[in-house]
């Protein structure tokens, strides 16, 4: 059984599940040795880009919008990095503190070089196509799921 599609096959959703999954595991990878998980990683990401301190709450509904999570599992994920003073409250918002900017820091040097690997070489033109491709089947999925939702 192989787990690569063959080379120069069109994308589908299981070349989409496997691209996925690699490049995942390698950041899980590195993510690890900074003694985060991938989830901690996307709330610290959140509240590291936010334009100010953001509630709680905005960011347990940016991150579910983003990974479909949730949102008492990131709530927990919230409370994990508090307990590990990665974030703090501040007047009902969310602030990352110097241990939470290092390690964001840390782990993201390490994984731009193996990023670089992966993604380097790929001409423009393709990084464009597949862009495109991937925001359409964000949004169609995304259609479909809220069609979900809506009718429990």
């Amino acid at each position: 059984m192989t787990t690569t599609a063959p080379a120069g096959a069109p994308a589908d959703a299981r070349a989409l599940g496997l691209a996925h999954y690699a490049a995942r595991g390698v950041l899980e990878h590195v993510l690890a040795r900074h003694g985060l998980t991938f989830g901690q990683q996307v709330v610290l990401r959140a509240v590291l880009t936010a334009d100010g301190p953001p509630a709680a709450e905005d960011v347990v509904g940016q991150v579910r919008r983003s990974l479909k999570s949730d949102p008492a599992e990131i709530r927990a994920t919230i409370d994990e990095l508090l307990t590990r003073r990665l974030l703090v409250t501040d007047g009902g918002h969310l602030r990352p503190t110097e241990a939470g900017r290092e390690v964001t820091a840390a782990a993201g040097a390490e994984v731009a070089p193996v990023s670089a690997r992966i993604w380097g070489a790929i001409p423009a033109e393709d990084l464009a196509a597949a862009g495109r491709v991937l925001a359409l089947v964000t949004e169609r999925a995304d259609a479909e799921l809220e069609a979900l939702n809506s009718t429990r």
